[in-house]
């Protein structure tokens, strides 16, 4: 059996505002590519399959034909799906009943029994190949408060679940049938960048769950999804981050896209293959540290020329400044005209020295000086002293408004 992990794809996702429609369609079909030049028996999809939890008409429209295109063109297939924290849960396991037909699964909802307990067996889902069930998964979706057992912490609550799970699958799974484990969460001594708005912690790093929770027997691999950057958790070949298709920020510009390839059998885990996708639009940062406006214009000469198209790179410029540049972003862009790239953000970015704080009473603060505050206040921002000029302004805005 081959199983294909992939996670975090953010449909929908608006980048500075630029629409990554085309991006999205060109990873699918290449996701659909892979599919069947692997011969994959099962696609797993770890969470996050929109970037909202309200997509739009497009969004939708761009998933959906996903799913049927792949379903279509590979009758084998069976997929398998888990809401991250970006989707709503209830809006994407709305249309299984028909997803079904084409053999998808969606796990959003925690589901209870009518005695008001977890439904455990909803996220139990055989794997089949040839209509035999070959192996099981354990399809977890992003669990909120309620959805998992009373305990302590979340990072409790979400072990506790994913054992008593695994328990009520022992009493229907054979023992010979491997174990696949789903879910969307940040584990602990998995890696994150320190700078990656994208993909911070949901819950001030108390979630983070300790990858010993899939060290049962018969789970053979774990299929992570909501941190972006692929990897291996704590060491564990087994458990691992697909990562997402599309750098979702700057700060994951240099991360490495694919998939993951997984091969059972006989019961074991017999291989891990990384199949590396390489996005259609690259993001550019110059320069590369922070350089004064003048030598930015000078790196942005030699920019390739060009028109703007759906390929072109998206970039974002960083300059350092010891004083306020009004004319900084006209003068940008007016170098970038003809240059074949799309400007996202301009980053200006000062020294700032670490300077004590003082304690000022009220009487204190009144016979502050405006003038000599505002001085101080631009020293602490751009680590160097008010032009003359501006202060000559500022003081004869200051007598203006003085009774």
């Amino acid at each position: 059996m081959r199983l294909l992990h992939t996670a975090d794809w953010h449909i929908g996702q608006n980048f500075f505002g630029y629409d990554r429609k085309e991006e999205h369609i060109f990873f699918l079909n290449w996701l659909k590519d892979q599919v069947q030049e692997t011969l994959a028996d099962v696609l797993l999809v770890s969470g996050d399959v929109f970037d909202s939890p309200n997509p739009s008409a497009e969004s939708q429209k761009i998933y959906y034909k996903f799913l049927h295109q792949v379903s279509l063109a590979n009758p084998q297939l069976q997929i398998v799906i888990v809401a991250g924290n970006h989707d709503s849960a209830g809006r994407l396991e709305a249309p299984s009943p028909l997803l079904e037909e084409m053999n998808v699964s969606i796990k959003g909802i925690v589901k209870q029994t009518p005695e008001g307990g977890i439904d455990y067996n909803n996220l139990l889902v055989p794997l089949k190949k040839n209509g035999v069930t070959e192996a099981w998964c354990i399809a977890v979706p992003y669990l909120r408060q309620g959805d998992y057992p009373s305990s302590e912490t979340y990072s409790k609550g979400v072990a506790a679940m994913y054992t008593a799970l695994y328990d009520e699958l022992l009493k229907v799974k054979e023992s010979t049938q491997p174990v696949i484990a789903m879910g969307h969460l940040q584990a602990t001594g998995s890696e994150l960048s320190d700078n990656d708005r994208s993909e911070r912690t949901i819950i001030g790093g108390l979630e983070c769950i300790s990858p010993e929770v899939f060290d049962k027997q018969d789970i053979v691999y774990t299929a992570l999804g909501h941190l972006h950057k692929a990897q291996r958790v704590s060491g564990r070949e087994n458990v691992r981050y697909a990562g997402s298709p599309l750098p979702m920020s700057f700060a994951e510009k240099n991360y490495k896209q694919g998939v993951n390839l997984l091969e059972l059998n006989n019961g074991k885990l017999e291989n891990i293959e990384r199949i590396e996708f390489i996005p259609p639009v690259k993001l550019l940062s110059l320069p590369k540290e922070p350089k004064p406006l003048s030598e930015v214009l000078e790196e942005l000469e030699l920019l390739p020329d060009g028109e703007i198209t759906l390929q072109s790179p998206y970039l974002e410029i960083k300059v350092s400044i010891t004083e306020p540049e009004p004319s900084m972003r006209h003068q940008i862009e007016e170098a970038l005209k003809g240059k074949s790239v799309r400007l996202t953000r301009i980053a200006a970015i000062t020294t700032r020295r670490e300077r004590e704080s003082q304690i000022m009473t009220y009487e204190e603060l009144q016979a502050v000086n405006p003038l000599e505050m505002a001085q101080e206040v631009f020293r602490s921002r751009y680590d160097n002293e008010m032009p003359e000029e501006m202060a000559k302004l500022l003081q004869s805005v200051i007598r203006e408004v003085q009774p």
